[in-house]
């Protein structure tokens, strides 16, 4: 880069204006093909650069969005994060990332506003609903991502999420119709809207069969508290559960090692496990996990659809809290309900099935 050449350089070179210059590097402008062509080739010859911090000081936006994530260790955020990115660089904005230890992101998010960033995404953390007001009050808007927001604050935040209480009950239903009575549920944070959420619709489709939780314990969507939870939840032969719904697949992972190599239980002939996210590895053939899938991309696009509606606004539009369905992901680890075993067998294989119709 040469500090030295400008704009104007580039469009004297290039034969054009400079506000061509300028729609050339700015993201969504529009300028035909053999201009921008023109541009580049006359940008690279020279050395130019356009300077980002200067241009966001005139035009006002930054076109960076801040991204919260409570941790990357469930193998959900990873996917989220990859995702959002990739669909955000479309629309010519970058993710600034942000790693917050605390489930509440207050703090973090009166930081994040130093950055001039013009939008906010918080992933597995939420913020009060003082704070929420004022970043709608400074024209920052902010998306609830796989959350939503606690009682006050929904006026001033929007959210997306999957259908959790839909997803707790297809898996209910998925394991009644196999034909286990004794199911057990390991619950993630017991005070996030997700794991609630994904709780109360697995309680309503096994009160639907007839049936109720057999035992339950507390993964805290950390793998070691996983396995912990299951070491504990099978502990005893005569009383443990013979199906497990496991409230995210990276626990799922923990607590079907655990069941394996040390309690020696096979699966799915002795136990089934069921998780929640269909993250990639959920696919790999040690795991084979029977899952309900968070549709990600779908999620994504809402979001920013959701960032790009208020950016694009005067007047800083209602919040809205969007629902979006998933699907009963069937492999390995679950027995098969026994008109689904039959089908299954029949064509040589199983295969995924849908539980609602995707966006």
């Amino acid at each position: 880069m040469n500090p030295g050449v400008t704009s104007l350089d580039v469009a004297r070179l290039a034969r054009v204006s400079q506000s061509a210059v300028s729609r050339a590097f700015t993201p969504g402008r529009s300028v035909s093909d053999e201009t921008r062509r023109r541009i580049m080739d006359a940008a690279r010859a020279l050395g130019y650069r356009p300077n980002a911090h200067a241009r966001s000081l005139i035009t006002g936006r930054s076109r960076i969005i801040g991204l919260v994530l409570s941790y990357l260790e469930n193998l959900f955020y990873p996917v989220v994060l990859e995702e959002l990115a990739r669909r955000l660089k479309r629309d010519g904005f970058h993710v600034l990332l942000f790693i917050n230890d605390n489930p509440n992101a207050d703090e973090l998010v009166d930081e994040i506003l130093q950055y001039r960033v013009d939008g906010i995404v918080l992933a597995a953390s939420t913020l009060s609903s003082g704070l929420a007001q004022q970043c709608a009050n400074a024209g920052i808007p902010v998306v609830l991502f796989n959350r939503i927001m606690a009682a006050g604050a929904a006026r001033a935040v929007s959210s997306v999420r999957s259908d959790n209480e839909a997803g707790g009950r297809a898996l209910a239903q998925f394991l009644a119709s196999g034909g286990h009575r004794r199911i057990g549920f390991i619950a993630g944070n017991e005070e996030s809207s997700t794991n609630l959420e994904r709780e109360r619709g697995f309680r309503d489709g096994l009160a639907a069969a007839g049936q109720r939780i057999w035992a339950r314990g507390v993964g805290n969507y950390d793998f070691a508290a996983a396995r912990r939870a299951a070491l504990e939840m099978f502990a005893r032969a005569d009383d443990r559960p013979d199906a497990v719904f496991v409230a995210s697949d990276h626990m799922a992972f923990a607590v079907m090692d655990a069941l394996r190599r040390d309690l020696g239980l096979s699966i799915p002939d002795e136990v089934s496990v069921v998780g929640f996210d269909n993250v990639p590895q959920a696919d790999w053939g040690s795991y084979r996990l029977t899952t309900y899938e968070q549709p990600v991309a779908p999620m994504i696009e809402a979001a920013v659809r959701l960032l790009a509606r208020f950016l694009a606004d005067q007047e800083p539009p209602a919040a809205e809290n969007l629902v979006i369905p998933g699907s009963l992901i069937v492999r390995d680890s679950a027995r098969l309900p026994a008109a689904a075993g039959a089908a299954a067998r029949s064509r040589g294989g199983r295969r995924a099935t849908s539980t609602g119709n995707r966006p």
